[in-house]
């Protein structure tokens, strides 16, 4: 993607997702900020800007005060030598200041305008604040997550806004694609939190439509195969297993020496199984509980059961197949010297994803992005004394 120029309003993590997939196969990502900053670098661990340096590697800063008229005209400037324009504002935000999807284009046809909102451009909903929490809770998966005997379960992470950055990025791309075979010039994307994590609820309205069932809360079970759960090892530790064939059930009945299950009408078929899954879980659980996690393991892969131990981060930090993989990458920062990050996903034999640069400090990039928009070195000083820049 190297070429491609995207200019980057957005807050938090949607935007910073979409765009950060651009950035790490080769694209130029701007982010343009606000003078006191992304709010992304308000969220901290340690004091330090953790979610900042992960989301914005490999891009640039310029610090724009865009309610002055000069950082205005510079930023349209810079939207005419554009490919993407990335914003999450309220619905309606652009327009009050200026800067609506028309406008921008009508300063370059062949501009992709991302517009990334909680509920959508349009709909009685569209004007609402739309937080990732708002839309894991309205778009029926917190209601699935958890429990049966508790409370709905928010995800413990930005759910919603990795699942949009991921798709907006999708949709980016194939906006560029249309743009490139003459199939449409400049086009609007209307990116929505709740949408895309919607459509990962998959047939569920279906279901509903054709049996009047509603999916409910199923623990660390699901309710389409069994056995599946996580089951706790005699040494405390847990292990994942997943049976969802007739062929894995039948083998996990019998590493557990339990062959007769498979002919038993409780067990014989999914459907069964689904039916009688707490009891499957008990049967299943009482072996498990009898054994270390490494023991457990090794039966059940030897029997090519799918199992796996469940890990925390150092876990995963120190798996051997995981470092092997170079799922981890130690990324050079001029602050804290080396962080570990997720290596650039998916990977490319051809056009792999490349590492350029560390996350921008505030503003690190203005003078040369202002350069870009036209403006020489007095002007650039004369835009920061007014306080228009940073």
């Amino acid at each position: 993607m190297a070429g491609l120029r995207v200019l980057d309003l957005s807050r938090l993590v949607a935007g910073n997702m979409l765009s950060l997939q651009l950035a790490d196969f080769g694209a130029e990502v701007v982010k343009i900020e606000p003078l006191e900053g992304d709010p992304l670098r308000a969220w901290r661990d340690g004091g330090e800007q953790l979610f900042w340096k992960v989301y914005s590697r490999n891009k640039m800063s310029a610090a724009l005060n865009l309610r002055n008229p000069a950082a205005a005209r510079a930023l349209l400037s810079l939207v005419e030598k554009a490919d993407v324009f990335v914003e999450s504002y309220r619905p309606g935000t652009l327009e009050k200041v200026g800067l609506a999807p028309d406008v921008l284009m009508a300063r370059n046809a062949n501009l992709i305008v991302v517009r990334v909102s909680g509920f959508g451009q349009t709909g009685p909903y569209a004007g609402l604040p739309g937080f990732g929490t708002l839309v894991e809770a309205m778009s029926g998966l917190a209601a699935r997550s958890g429990f049966p005997d508790r409370e709905p379960l928010l995800p413990p992470l930005a759910l919603a806004d990795m699942i949009a950055g991921i798709s907006g990025a999708m949709a980016t791309v194939t906006a560029l694609l249309a743009r490139e075979r003459g199939k449409a010039g400049g086009q609007v994307i209307d990116l929505s939190l709740l949408e895309p994590l919607f459509s990962m609820l998959g047939p569920e309205a279906a279901i509903y439509r054709r049996t009047g069932q509603k999916k409910q809360r199923a623990g660390n079970g699901i309710s389409i195969s069994s056995p599946r759960n996580i089951y706790r090892c005699a040494d405390g530790t847990y292990a994942a297993l997943s049976g969802s064939t007739q062929a894995m059930a039948r083998r996990v009945f019998e590493t557990i020496g339990r062959p007769d299950m498979i002919q038993d009408e409780r067990f014989a078929t999914n459907t069964a199984r689904v039916k009688n899954r707490a009891l499957i879980d008990a049967i299943v659980g009482e072996w498990f509980a009898e054994k270390s996690r490494d023991e457990a393991l090794a039966l059940m892969r030897a029997a090519e059961v799918t199992v796996g131990p469940v890990y925390a981060i150092d876990d995963v930090m120190a798996d051997e197949n995981l470092n092997a993989r170079e799922i981890l990458v130690e990324v050079e920062d001029p602050e804290l010297g080396t962080l570990p990050m997720h290596n650039i996903v998916p990977r490319l034999s051809a056009t792999p994803g490349v590492w350029r640069r560390p996350a921008p400090t505030l503003g690190q990039h203005t003078d040369e992005i202002l350069a870009l928009a036209g403006l020489d070195v007095a002007a650039i000083a004369k835009l920061k004394a007014e306080g228009g820049c940073l």
